[in-house]
């Protein structure tokens, strides 16, 4: 048995995200090379990708599927969570020694992130959590920043002969940022349909939300999206994000107001 990072040990939190691709092929090789997920299944033009023996996310071609628009709702970013920092600190020297474009690299107080685009324009950030017990909370909220992340101090986790070797067993998504129209209703809509918690909020434009006391996992932000419309469910990008649920007997969905589906199903045994 692995120990599975604090994130998916709460009451509901991020299982799965479905993406829709132009390209299932490519955007599948790209998650496999840089983020060294493994293929565990493929049919017709779906493939499923995981670490260890855990799925993590489902690529379904669609090659008539028009660009993701980022003004539009949809998907900001799908945040890869790895078992430990000394994972982030081989998986950034792999990045630095490939030459993998990234698009920015932060120091969020809770957690040590590096962020990528895939090659369909999907927001990815690979990270690594600090101890649940250094997070500082302020009532029911908790202490989140962006400041520059000090690379050099990260790579002093890495030991001569370490190497990146793929997503570890372990590997989980530890939450998933949306683009939506107005935080605020997206804020309503997950505390009031799904059960989260808020655990920051910023001036309006963004809200992040969790169970359990994570730091968050989920986030919604209006940044480029301000005004959005339901999403166009012709365009690639994001067609799901799945929650597991303590409490569920049965698989649900629901649809948020930009029209993303929102999966529950029942906790899958390891």
């Amino acid at each position: 048995m692995v120990d599975l990072p604090f994130a998916v040990t709460t009451p509901i939190r991020v299982a799965r995200v479905g993406l829709k691709a132009r390209d299932a092929d490519g955007l599948a090789a790209y998650y496999q090379r840089v983020l060294g997920l493994r293929e565990l299944s493929r049919a017709g033009g779906r493939r499923v990708l995981g670490a260890g023996q855990r799925p993590l996310m489902e690529i379904e071609e669609s090659a008539s599927a028009k660009q993701d628009d980022p003004h539009s709702a949809g998907l900001y970013h799908t945040a890869f969570l790895l078992p430990t920092r000394g994972d982030l600190a081989r998986w950034t020297r792999f990045a630095i020694d490939e030459r993998i474009p990234v698009a920015g690299a932060s120091d969020h107080f809770v957690s040590e992130a590096i962020y990528l685009t895939d090659p369909e324009g999907n927001g990815v950030e690979i990270y690594a959590d600090r101890p649940k017990e250094s997070w500082n909370w302020h009532g029911n909220f908790v202490d989140m920043g962006t400041e520059q992340l000090d690379v050099r101090d990260l790579l002093g986790e890495t030991r001569n002969g370490e190497v990146w070797q793929g997503a570890p067993d372990g590997s989980v998504i530890g939450h998933v940022h949306l683009r939506v129209g107005d935080a605020g209703v997206a804020e309503k809509w997950w505390t009031g349909e799904m059960g989260f918690d808020t655990v920051q909020s910023l001036g309006g434009s963004a809200v992040f939300l969790s169970t359990g006391g994570y730091h968050h996992h989920i986030g919604a932000n209006s940044w480029q999206s301000h005004g959005a419309g339901p999403r166009n469910d012709q365009r690639a990008g994001l067609m799901w994000v799945e929650l597991e649920s303590e409490a569920a007997n049965t698989e649900s969905e629901k649809r948020d107001p930009w029209g993303t589906a929102i999966r529950t199903v029942p906790v899958r045994q390891p």
